[in-house]
């Protein structure tokens, strides 16, 4: 808020910056503002030339002076129509507080809106704008408000009117993605038109709401809406549609699916990192949040790391999105400059790098305010606003455009009385101040605030104000008593009209008489003056030493005149104890009205410092101070930097923090690797006890080729500090690996193969760049070492194929590691075995037989090679599959025949045996033809009667008819078994009844009968009984085509 010159020209005009204010007014008030202008008229009625000077006096300053002009409560914002939406209409709203009430019109692009012609699609309710059955080709544009009374006009912000829509996705059928396994991909979402802009994106894998899980290896960007899978595998096989949602109309659609099908490839490649996503050059405005968005494809998939080019990330950064994105929270100007992401996998790497500029919406810096100012007096609005690009200010008078850089007035007239807008815009948006200036002239009054009566100290200084409301300002005088006063060496009387006295003594008491003039009248007011005695420390604190964790206290007592009530407050080096808020630490002692004395519990270094007593009564006030001083644990060293480094050392430096009274004995110095950035470690120094007058100091045994952090923290007799501010990072130079690969071993493989393998070493002992193994291998007997490289430092295996290598046979292997210095010591020698050969004969099938219309039973027998680790056993319908899709049974290398199960019924198959080991499978045996049995009838046999005889039931059925393509009847077979149970006692008969011995339990059965054929039993029919003395009760007996049916049934419903 801008400052005003003076007190006595502050208005009772109501801001225009705040929402509710009441008018000021009163009888008083209104009479005083008609005497002004009975006066001016009778000044004009002299003066002619005082009309030309200053214009007519406008009649708002009869008794309509408690009105003000229109400020602004509600104003219209940027508003989306949706083009879909089924409410048909827009509101734009617009109220004003003003007294009298404001009277409202509207602008769209700069013209006045008639709301009265025919046929319109606007009105008015209240000061709202409403738009009926809005027409896009009509109604989209810029909107502003005016809001008018007799006091002036304001105009409202400006907002815009722009229909939301966003079209369905192209009806094309999308093409399918063929992709070989380990390469990337990317899935186009091309949204369909739309506006506004912004879109959120998601897809959908085969079937809403199956959603994309977004992981280290699938990222959708909220820019493109375009998919990116870094490295495809099988389980990405599907459909796949992109979702686009407005949130501005609350819409969202569906793009057609598109086919991903990933191609099988054996050995799987590996592909460098290959940014795909790269964020633009950005520019944020201060406060905002804004994201960077960047993902790579390759295999392994690549992991994503970021930087600020220009010094270190923002604090206020978070990478999400498994690094994909990198968040800016609240940006400020300090965070703009150049961010680089990079993305690294064990095949190479990728990087892009853009600006981030961080610009700013106008702010006001300075603003007008409402105001009343005196006739003929100089006033200056000043309005100052900051922003980038620096914001441009623009002055309304009463909704009108001024063309003027600045308002200043050097004497106003009562035609500058009015609404005053000022407006700062940049390209970013624009901001309004709005104020009311109030010109008025009247003869002195000390009705509203009259001279008061005073009390002062005694020897002390007193102020007595003066303060009559009158415009132009008035000339003082002041008397006391009946004696007239005048400027001395003791008294003063002010710019303002105060009375000051200085050195008062109780000669001064008295009635004191301000008197105020000017060309439209005078007034004077009267108060008094009393002398009290003054305040005086009679015990002032005393300095104190006390050791962190200790208990002090400061005394302070004061005499002080009886008739005034005294207070204590303390202060810490200028800022006042809050004795509520920290009474952990600070408590006044009851001592008595005149006592102050302070405890201090428990003290800390923050407390230590100069405390400042001050006695004070209402009229004046006495201090008196003292040092405490806190002695503690040492304060933390700053400036740690790096001065040296070698491979395995790093020379560091640093400034002494506070020793906290108490001298620094050691130090003790961290670090933190990149290998573990949460934890800090003793770090071993030379020399090895660092002493507390140093402040260098030498950090061994670190590992080469690795990136460190450093702080330091200093230790006296008292404890130890805190620690220092963490060092920059930096990594100590490269080294020849020392650290050879472990568990080095292999075998086994594919024929012609010798497989070797080993755990990797892990990062921190690279030592170096280009880091990467040799493989060593040489056969039993042989002198000379044959030795592969392998690049990636990841690898854990290398396969040596070669025609010439004989099986089985018996290999010594070694692995060692190497870098761009040089290579490492070689591992322990290890024995493996080279790969054995495939099976070279083929089984022999012995026989083999359909035992029901899906299994069948085959036998082989066994080979004689010596290293068979298993049989497989493949089995297809002779003409209606392929060989590519048969079915298969793996058997242990010891057994020579198998069942064969999930056959069709009635149909020729063809079976074939294979041995195979760990280098292949051998070749298979001559095709065998088995016939599936016909399948057992699918109608379950009718029960048509049970019969209680005795201790049994007879139960009796119908006769089944199998089909032509089914099995034909054995026989029957008849389940006994209690309810919940899958157990029972099965009979079985050639008949069309059996009869069943009844259980005395009383529990619940269940009878089963079902037909028996050669393909295997045929469907099931089922009554309940219960025990000896019950009734039968009869289920439902369901064929087959009946439980379809009833299926059918159930899904119509």
């Amino acid at each position: 808020m801008i400052a005003l010159h003076s007190k006595e020209n502050q208005a009772d005009v109501p801001s225009a910056e705040l929402l509710a204010v009441t008018p000021p007014g009163g009888p008083h008030f209104n009479i005083m503002l008609r005497l002004t202008l009975l006066l001016h008229l009778l000044v004009l009625s002299l003066s002619p030339a005082d009309t030309s000077m200053h214009g007519e006096e406008p009649n708002f300053y009869g008794d309509e002076a408690t009105g003000y002009g229109p400020v602004f409560e509600e104003q219209p914002v940027e508003t989306i129509y949706p083009e879909e939406s089924p409410e048909a209409k827009i509101t734009m709203s617009c109220r004003a507080r003003a007294n009298p009430p404001a009277t409202y019109k509207w602008m769209k692009d700069d013209m006045e809106i008639d709301v009265n012609d025919e046929g319109s699609h606007y009105s008015l309710v209240g000061g709202n704008l409403v738009i009926s059955n809005p027409i896009k080709t009509q109604h989209v544009g810029k909107y502003s408000c005016l809001a008018s009374n007799m006091y002036g006009t304001v105009i409202s912000q400006d907002a815009s009117v722009q229909f939301g829509y966003l079209d369905l996705f192209s009806s094309e059928e999308r093409e399918s993605v063929y992709v070989k396994e380990g390469q990337g991909a990317v899935l186009l979402c091309a949204p369909p038109p739309h506006y506004p802009a912004e879109l959120s994106f998601r897809w959908i894998l085969n079937e809403f709401p199956t959603f994309i899980p977004l992981d280290k290896r699938r990222f959708v960007s909220q820019i493109t809406g375009n998919l990116y899978i870094s490295k495809v595998d099988s389980s990405d096989s599907g459909n796949y549609s992109c979702i686009a949602s407005s949130q501005s109309i609350s819409k969202s659609v569906f793009s057609n699916y598109i086919p991903l099908v990933p191609l099988a490839e054996r050995p799987i490649r590996k592909y460098p990192a290959d940014l795909k996503v790269k964020f633009p050059d950005t520019t944020a405005l201060v406060g905002q949040n804004i994201t960077l968005e960047c993902f790579a494809l390759g295999n392994p998939v690549p992991e994503i790391r970021w930087k600020k080019i220009d010094g270190q990330l923002p604090a206020n950064h978070e990478v999400r999105m498994a690094g994909a994105h990198l968040h800016l929270y609240n940006v400020q100007f300090e965070d703009g400059g150049t961010y680089q992401c990079e993305a690294v996998n064990s095949r190479g790497k990728d990087y892009h790098t853009a600006r981030v500029s961080v610009e700013a919406f106008p702010e006001w810096v300075e603003h007008i305010s409402s105001i009343e100012k005196d006739l003929s007096s100089d006033y200056t609005m000043s309005c100052m606003a900051s922003g980038k690009p620096k914001p441009r200010i623009r002055w309304l008078k009463n909704g009108e455009l001024l063309d003027r850089k600045e308002m200043r007035f050097s004497s106003l007239a009562f035609d500058d009385s009015g609404m005053y807008q000022c407006i700062a815009e940049n390209h970013h948006g624009v901001i309004y101040a709005n104020a009311e200036l109030r010109v008025f002239a009247c003869a002195p009054t000390f009705e509203h605030n009259p001279v008061k009566r005073v009390l002062a100290a005694k020897n002390g200084r007193v102020v007595i104000e003066c303060r009559p409301k009158a415009a132009p300002k008035p000339a003082f005088s002041w008397s006391k008593d009946t004696e007239l006063l005048s400027n001395s060496t003791r008294v003063f009387i002010w710019e303002d009209g105060s009375l000051e006295i200085l050195n008062v003594t109780r000669a001064d008491e008295g009635r004191y008489t301000c008197f105020a003039e000017n060309d439209r009248g005078k007034a004077n007011s009267t108060g008094s003056l009393q002398v009290t005695e003054s305040t005086k420390i009679t015990l002032a604190p005393a300095n104190s030493d006390v050791k962190v964790g200790e208990n002090t206290s400061m005394q302070c007592a004061a005499s002080h005149d009886s008739s005034l009530d005294i207070t204590f407050i303390w202060s810490l080096d200028g800022r006042v104890i809050d004795l509520h808020k920290d009474s952990q630490h600070y408590e006044r002692t009851p001592n008595g009205s005149s006592n102050g004395e302070l405890l201090i519990k428990n003290a800390q270094l923050k407390h230590a410092g100069l405390y400042t007593c001050m006695a004070q009564t209402t009229i004046d006030n006495v201090t008196a101070s003292a040092q405490l001083v806190v002695r503690g644990p040492p304060g933390a060293p700053g400036g740690v930097r790096v001065t040296n480094k070698t491979d395995k050392s790093a020379t560091l430096q640093w400034s002494r923090g506070a020793d906290n009274h108490n001298p620094i004995s050691k130090y003790t110095i961290q670090y933190r690797d990149s290998f573990s950035t949460d934890v800090w470690k003793a770090a071993t120094t030379s020399p090895a006890d660092v002493e507390g007058n140093e402040e260098t100091a030498t950090v061994v045994d670190l590992f080469p080729w690795t990136e460190y952090e450093f702080r330091v923290i200093a230790t006296n007799t008292l404890g130890t500090g805190e620690p220092s501010s963490p060092s920059l990072k930096h990594k100590t130079l490269q080294a020849v690996p020392v650290v050879a690969p472990s568990d080095v071993g292999g075998g086994g493989g594919t024929s012609k193969e010798l497989t070797i393998t080993w755990t990797p070493v892990q990062p921190q002992y690279y030592y170096g760049p280009n880091f990467g193994y040799i493989v060593a291998f040489k056969q039993q007997g042989n002198n000379e070492w044959m030795k592969v490289t392998v690049a990636d430092p990841q690898a854990n295996r290398y396969v040596h194929k070669d025609s010439s290598i004989p099986s089985s046979t018996e290999f010594q292997v070694k692995v060692k590691a190497f870098n761009s210095e040089g290579e490492g010591p070689f591992s322990l020698t290890a024995v493996i075995y080279s790969a054995q050969d495939a099976p070279s004969e083929a089984p022999v099938i012995v026989n083999g037989k359909a035992l029901s219309a899906t299994e069948a039973v085959v036998w082989w027998v066994l080979l004689s090679h010596p290293n068979i680790d298993g049989y497989q056993v493949k089995y297809w319908r002779n003409h209606e599959d392929s060989e590519g899709g048969a079915q298969r049974v793996v058997v242990p290398g010891t057994k020579d025949h198998t069942r064969l199960e999930g056959m069709k019924a009635n149909s020729n198959y063809l079976v074939e045996v294979r041995g195979y080991n760990s280098a292949g499978y051998g070749p298979p045996s001559k095709h065998l033809t088995i016939h599936t049995k016909k399948a057992p009838p699918s109608q379950a046999p009718r029960i048509t009667g049970h019969k209680l005889k005795g201790q049994s039931v007879n139960i009796a059925w119908e006769k089944v008819e199998p089909m032509p393509d089914e099995a034909s009847i054995e026989g029957y077979k008849v389940l006994y078994r209690k309810q919940g149970h899958s157990t029972g006692t099965l009979y079985t008969t050639s008949k069309l009844s059996i009869d069943i011995p009844l259980t005395a339990d009383g529990s619940l059965y269940v009878v089963e009968v079902r037909a028996h054929t050669e393909g295997g039993d045929g469907a099931v029919a089922q009554i309940k009984i219960t025990g000896t003395g019950g009734g039968v009760m009869v289920a439902q007996s369901l064929s087959l085509l009946s439980l379809l049916l009833v299926a059918l049934l159930c899904l119509n419903l």
